[in-house]
């Protein structure tokens, strides 16, 4: 039997649904503008071009206890210009796809050797953000998380509540927000929330950003990008980083960063 949303999943999923839609400009559509209660799009304007009821998508955004088919979905997001991240957000708000995040949570001996082995900064990280293996690079680079207790070992904790990562990142916000972002994807298909929840309600507690910034319903996931870093010495320096999934472990990445420039030393 298939699985069914919980309630908190249908109420997350009609707030998704309705930010989604505050996004989107009538005129893009082919709609009167004119003047509007809210922006965006109306739920009926939405219903019709996805070629469903009023009825049944207004109950969608109310959290009702429906179960939207695979080819609904597919279209409510097509009228939502939901991106690939945003459209697999949905789809697991939905419980209509497989979780996509499993694995025993264990680091294999290769994986952890290939890390230690690697000149540049690295370390392998779960879903849930923590760090469970890095090298001497990634030391030099941030911060010795030999240092840290294993439950303090998790970069959104980190970013929220250890000072250097404050100091040091340069645009910590933005960082901040898209890490919260990637947090919230990855809760979402996620099989067990509660370890996921357990550090939502701490850092609620601990941060009133991310108390305030939770309650947004932006998704990303973590990739690649860019990451600048306040050196000791006054200066800067500018990293790539690089995210990717060892094969049949979907529930871990390898993150890499990578100096942008040549002459590459490390520092403290």
């Amino acid at each position: 039997m298939p699985k069914r949303p919980t309630p908190e999943q249908r109420r997350e999923l009609g707030a998704f649904l309705s930010s989604r839609r505050a996004r989107l400009q009538p005129a893009e559509y082919g709609l009167p503008a004119g003047p509007r209660r809210t922006p965006g799009l109306r739920r009926e304007e939405v219903a019709m071009l996805a070629g469903v009821s009023v009825s049944w998508y207004t109950w969608l955004e109310q959290g009702r206890e429906i179960q939207p088919s695979a080819d609904a979905l597919r279209r409510i997001s097509k009228v939502l210009k939901l991106d690939g991240t945003e459209s697999a957000h949905l789809f697991a708000l939905s419980a209509r796809e497989a979780p996509l995040v499993t694995g025993n949570g264990q680091v294999s001996d290769g994986l952890e050797l290939l890390v230690r082995a690697i000149d540049l900064p690295a370390y392998v990280r779960n879903t849930r953000l923590d760090i469970l293996v890095w090298n001497d690079a990634v030391v030099d680079m941030l911060i010795d998380y030999a240092e840290l207790r294993p439950h303090e070992r998790n970069t959104l904790r980190l970013l929220f509540t250890h000072q250097p990562y404050r100091s040091q990142i340069i645009d910590w916000e933005q960082h901040a927000r898209g890490m919260v972002s990637i947090f919230r994807a990855a809760r979402a298909q996620a099989d067990d929330k509660a370890p996921f929840d357990s550090l939502i309600e701490e850092l609620r507690d601990l941060s009133p950003e991310f108390r305030a910034w939770w309650q947004d319903t932006d998704v990303a996931v973590f990739d690649e990008g860019g990451k600048s870093l306040r050196l000791p010495t006054g200066g800067q320096i500018r990293y790539t980083y690089m995210a990717l999934t060892p094969v049949g472990r979907p529930d871990l990445s390898l993150v890499t960063y990578i100096p942008e420039h040549s002459d590459y030393e490390r520092h403290s």
